[in-house]
């Protein structure tokens, strides 16, 4: 199985802050898609071949200048396509129908699913597979169903040859459909949670519309991506960076499957590791997993070039680069002539660090995508840059591996490198991650880990005022961050109780030498990234 003949869906993104829930949406009813930016042809899409499209909502109105379009050629090509909020204008702008400006609208709304085929004069026409309800099939016709809308233009007039499906109290057209081609768009937004429904329209749209196959699960990923990366590597050697985390242990698996013993993975003590890290990524490669694993102690290596720089996306850069170097010279004294580099690059990276000339802006560069350095003497094999992080996890069980690696928690390839804010050094590092571990151990001893997404300790740049042992103190700053989270994308802060974070507080304060200042970051994402740099 591949790409190529697996049912999937094209999302354009026009810069919502909801495009990556549309794509969660789609991946959790087992169908592949791919985020795209509006520049895409029309002969483009035709070659990706979706099953179906998906225009996102974004911030933008067609009446402004300089906004994302799409080529109309896209509407023609007679996959069916559903427009949502944005999306939706830009399909009534192009097709005739009339889109007006200013009535905002944002919330909940009471969406009344209509009819069309009951009108007077309605054209009585039919999909192909006999159901007139298409896009809400399920729904009774004058039935009240909750919505959620962030607009301020909408469509007051649809396009000709155009039908009205539902429409709100502010409404009149709250969803349309076309009668002869399959297009439709809604002005509510169907991916997101305060639609309680949402789930079952975007299941009509791919099942009962586009005619897609729930085929994108775990175990077809893992013999797919075995197969491709066989083909990819041939005969050749294979390195992989393990940095402890969940995505590379997941990535180094796979390769290992698909390749076997010509795999090598390198763990680099880049002094930027958690608390115990090399010790845990030793046993579990070593002993369980039988991976061929070479630890190398680089800590000087990484923290030379990282004196005086402050900048997160510099220190991004400068760990990218050093990364590959170490890799460089490892594999010449290994003698394995490396061709390829493995990494476990997610989706949601790369979403993050490229900006493709969209609407959607770079938030930052992820070391694994955008460090690297140009003369880079190895070809990158992501394997792992189609999933989100919940669908890496599940890869991980279908390939048997550990379930304390699966249910860790995210850690950044540039490590405590981009968690100390500002200059680092082995000192401010140490620091940190005795703190990291304090408060680990604490959210493991409460029953607390499997519920968090993410957790883990920051030191801030900058020195605050304290009283300790009745003398005055001028010591360092730990802010504490947790969050829950379904992909990443957006997440929201996890509500420890006071006691808890007195507690952790404490303990950091009476165990880490220099730090007399604990905070915790009540921030969502958005508008806050969930690490700091």
């Amino acid at each position: 199985m591949n790409t190529r003949t697996r049912s999937r869906i094209l999302i354009v993104d026009y810069g919502s802050q909801f495009t990556q829930l549309i794509a969660r949406r789609i991946r959790e009813a087992g169908v592949y898609c791919e985020i795209h930016p509006p520049t895409r042809s029309a002969d483009w899409v035709r070659q990706w071949s979706p099953a179906g499209i998906i225009l996102s909502g974004g911030p933008s109105s067609v009446y402004d200048d300089d906004v994302p379009d799409l080529d109309p050629g896209v509407l023609a090509i007679g996959v069916p396509v559903l427009g949502i909020c944005y999306g939706m204008q830009l399909i009534a702008q192009h097709r005739g129908g009339r889109v007006v400006p200013g009535r905002r609208e944002y919330g909940r709304a009471s969406l009344r699913v209509l009819d069309p085929d009951a009108a007077p004069g309605a054209d009585t026409h039919t999909k192909p597979d006999g159901d007139p309800a298409d896009l809400f099939h399920g729904f009774r016709p004058g039935e009240d169903v909750t919505v959620w809308c962030s607009h301020g233009d909408h469509v007051d007039e649809p396009p000709p040859g155009f039908e009205t499906i539902a429409a709100t109290h502010d409404l009149p057209v709250a969803a349309f459909r076309s009668r002869s081609r399959p297009l439709y768009g809604v002005q509510f937004h169907p991916e997101v949670a305060h639609t309680p429904r949402g789930q079952e329209i975007v299941d009509n749209f791919l099942f009962r519309i586009c005619h897609c196959s729930a085929d994108w699960t775990p175990g077809a990923f893992v013999a797919e991506s075995v197969e491709r990366i066989r083909r990819t590597v041939g005969g050749e050697q294979v390195i992989c960076g393990l940095s402890g985390g969940v995505d590379s242990a997941v990535a180094a698996a796979l390769v290992h499957r698909a390749v076997g013993d010509r795999l090598t993975c390198i763990f680099v003590d880049t002094g930027l590791m958690r608390m115990n890290e090399r010790e845990g990524v030793e046993r579990t490669f070593r002993e369980h997993m039988g991976i061929r694993l070479e630890v190398v102690e680089a800590a000087e290596e990484f923290l030379t070039p990282l004196r005086g720089v402050a900048d997160p996306e510099a220190k991004r850069k400068i760990i990218g680069e050093t990364f590959i170097r170490v890799f460089e010279r490892t594999t010449r004294e290994l003698g394995t002539h490396a061709r390829f580099l493995v990494q476990g690059t997610l989706y949601p990276d790369v979403i993050e660090s490229l900006s493709v000339k969209g609407p959607s802006a770079t938030i930052k560069t992820h070391h694994n995508v955008g460090g690297l350095p140009d003369d880079m003497p190895f070809e990158l094999i992501e394997p792992l840059r189609e999933l989100f992080k919940d669908e890496v996890r599940g890869v991980g069980r279908t390939l048997g591996l550990d379930r304390a690696f699966i249910r860790r928690h995210p850690f950044p390839g540039p490590g405590l490198g981009i968690r100390v804010l500002g200059e680092v050094s082995a000192k401010r590092a140490r620091m940190l991650r005795r703190a990291d571990a304090i408060y680990l151990d604490e959210i493991e001893a409460a029953g607390l880990y499997d519920d968090i997404w993410q957790a883990f300790a920051v030191l801030l740049p900058v020195r605050a005022v304290g009283v300790m042992g009745d003398s005055r103190t001028y010591e360092h700053v730990v802010a504490l961050r947790a969050v829950t989270s379904r992909d990443g994308m957006t997440a929201d802060w996890y509500p420890f109780d006071a006691a808890f974070l007195a507690r952790v507080s404490t303990r950091i304060i009476n165990e880490v030498a220099g730090v007399n200042r604990v905070t915790y970051d009540i921030s969502s994402k958005p508008p806050a990234t969930i690490e700091w740099e």
